[in-house]
């Protein structure tokens, strides 16, 4: 360390030095060598471990926790998948496929991130890489234990499954066993996609003010209480929710609000910028039948500033 002050220090690295061996060194967490590349990038990026490299600014501190630059308006996109399985189809994820997906995302220079990351970033509270993306897979069947979460533990990616807990132990569904050794992985982490997946922006057959509206408590609230009763071991609390169908309406929106969850998501594409609504937040739908340049083509990690 050539000098410091309280924001900064200057260090002249040695033949051997990575970002994330400064990072951990200096900042206590090889996670925060994004930091240094974000404050140098130039000099990080010749920074190869193999000789010295030239001075490098390591932030003390946290680069703007809004991600907003000269550049544009940093969002952070969240993808959606369902099944995975051998055959494409529009709803199944090949797993080949997945895999290259997976690696692409790594050499591009992505950092998935979890979604406990994400709220901190959509409350102020956390900075995250300007390339960050978050994964999450819907419903709760069984092929993704099986074919996807090798993937996930491979390439050590953290994942949100949202479940719906009506399918736990039936043919197609995982099992409570299978979401308790996941769970306790650490990176998968699971929450709620209601108790039976209806369409809650829509009322069933008769049903009267009353019923829709403790059918949506029911929804929520039951998920939530079975979810965190069967995976207690692991220390799972429910506080994001996926929406059946994607679809939403004020009284569901009054009805999260009241049962306490802090994030919800549709199924409307895009990146989310820190201004998001928390409860509207958007997702992007990856298809089983995406080539590699589609999968690309929906990483929305940045958002042009309006010009007045």
């Amino acid at each position: 360390v050539a000098g410091r002050s309280d924001a900064v220090a200057i260090y002249l690295p040695a033949a051997g030095d990575t970002l994330s061996a400064i990072a951990e060194r200096l900042l206590g967490s090889a996670d925060k060598a994004w930091w240094i590349a974000y404050a140098n990038p130039q000099g990080a990026a010749l920074l190869n471990g193999a000789a010295a490299g030239p001075a490098l600014v390591v932030p003390l501190a946290s680069p703007p926790a809004y991600g907003v630059t000269d550049a544009g308006i940093q969002t952070v996109p969240v993808l959606c998948y369902h099944r995975f399985g051998g055959a494409q189809s529009k709803m199944t994820m090949p797993t080949a496929r997945f895999e290259a997906q997976l690696q692409w995302l790594a050499h591009a220079g992505y950092r998935v991130v979890s979604l406990e990351q994400v709220q901190a970033f959509l409350e102020g509270r956390e900075a995250l890489p300007q390339r960050s993306v978050a994964i999450t897979v819907d419903d709760g069947f069984e092929s993704f234990y099986r074919l996807a979460f090798p993937l996930v533990k491979q390439y050590g990616v953290r994942v949100t499954l949202f479940v719906y807990t009506d399918i736990v132990g039936t043919r197609d569904g995982l099992s409570w066993a299978q979401l308790r050794e996941m769970a306790a992985s650490g990176l998968v982490d699971i929450q709620a996609h209601s108790k039976t997946h209806r369409n809650l922006n829509e009322r069933a057959a008769g049903e009267s003010d009353s019923a829709y509206r403790q059918a949506l408590v029911n929804e929520l609230r039951v998920a939530r209480a079975l979810i965190e009763r069967q995976l207690a071991g692991s220390n799972v609390k429910v506080r994001y929710f996926a929406y059946p169908y994607g679809e939403s309406n004020d009284l569901v929106l009054e009805a999260l609000a009241r049962e306490g969850y802090a994030l919800a998501f549709t199924v409307h594409a895009g990146g989310n910028p820190f201004y998001a609504a928390p409860h509207l937040l958007r997702r992007t739908m990856i298809f089983g039948d995406y080539g590699l340049e589609e999968f690309k083509a929906r990483l929305q990690t940045q958002r042009a500033l309006s010009k007045p």
